[in-house]
């Protein structure tokens, strides 16, 4: 069982594909397991681009929460890959 070692916030408002799964990514390379990424995109593709990369790198998508202006991506790190 791992615990929450580091809640980083990416902010990729105003960007758009590739710019939040690049953000996401840069954040994911600095993180390490039990770390939790929260990914702020304005840029609709992201919620299927981070699940992808999530079911892709067998990490975990934790929530997606619709804000007022941007939508909210929280991603658990259970696992790091090359």
């Amino acid at each position: 069982m791992s615990t929450i070692q580091q809640r980083k916030v990416v902010d990729s408002r105003g960007s758009f594909c590739p710019g939040p799964i690049t953000d996401l990514f840069k954040a994911y390379r600095n993180s390490q397991v039990g770390d939790v990424i929260e990914l702020w995109a304005t840029d609709p593709a992201a919620k299927s681009d981070v699940t992808a990369w999530a079911r892709k790198s067998g990490n975990s998508v934790v929530e997606i929460v619709e804000e007022k202006d941007y939508t909210k991506i929280v991603v658990g790190i259970v696992r790091k890959g090359k």
